[in-house]
């Protein structure tokens, strides 16, 4: 049932410092590390260890290593949720279409009204931008839908919680892929748009209840085309 204790390996101890100094915010996205050599006199061990221990960092996505520039802090939590999901759905494990339409009506509506209540003008300069891209662009899929990607993410980072522009950030590929099937029923990107601009303007106003509102109505809108898209393809 158990198994024997071993100690840990010298690359091991070296990731383990680096990381619980990123975790305790005493390195920062975009603080470069010192070389590899630098690093081994420092920790007292060989290049090799330390060559181990950034591969360990960079594949929990702690670090970016990048040849001829040296080893950078990064927050790849997204990606490594973003590589997990896109697993799942490729093994047949994530559900359907109207599951991830359920998992958004559960977080999306409150990150429009924290969004709204908390929003700079900053903020609002660049969801009405995104407005703007999807405007000019309702029968460009590629282009509406990446500008579409950038307004979710725009009202996640208007709430000032990073934790929730990680969750959007998690479900982007899969929401590119939904947006796709949206895109592909007549009039839907027309019929996001009006949502869309119900939420600047909710934003705008900082109406947290006309926001959350919104955001119901845009998603039950979703809902809806992507049914008509899966009864296109039957």
């Amino acid at each position: 049932m158990y198994n024997p204790i071993r100690s840990s390996k010298v690359y091991e101890q070296i990731a383990e410092q680096i990381e619980q100094l990123i975790l305790s915010g005493k390195l920062h996205s975009g603080d470069r590390l010192p070389t590899e050599r630098e690093l081994a006199e420092q920790f007292h061990a060989s290049r090799t260890a330390v060559r181990e221990a950034m591969k360990t960092l960079a594949q929990k996505g702690l670090v970016d290593l990048r040849p001829g520039r040296g080893t950078i802090v990064i927050d790849g939590t997204s990606q490594a949720m973003r590589d997990s999901l896109d697993l799942m759905v490729r093994v047949g494990q994530a559900g359907n279409a109207a599951s991830l339409v359920e998992v958004r009506e559960i977080f999306e509506p409150e990150i429009a009204a924290l969004a709204a209540a908390r929003a700079t003008e900053e903020h609002i300069q660049v969801l009405q931008e995104k407005v703007d891209i999807m405007d000019a662009n309702l029968y460009h899929a590629d282009r509406y839908i990446a500008a579409d990607n950038d307004f979710h993410r725009a009202l996640a980072k208007a709430t000032h919680n990073p934790l929730l522009l990680t969750l959007v950030d998690s479900i982007v590929d899969l929401l590119s892929e939904q947006r796709k099937q949206i895109f592909s029923v007549p009039g839907g990107s027309a019929r996001g748009q009006v949502h869309h601009k119900q939420l600047l303007d909710a934003v705008r106003r900082h109406d947290a209840q006309a926001a959350r509102e919104a955001m119901r109505a845009h998603l039950q809108q979703v809902r809806t085309d992507v049914e008509a898209a899966t009864a296109q393809k039957d």
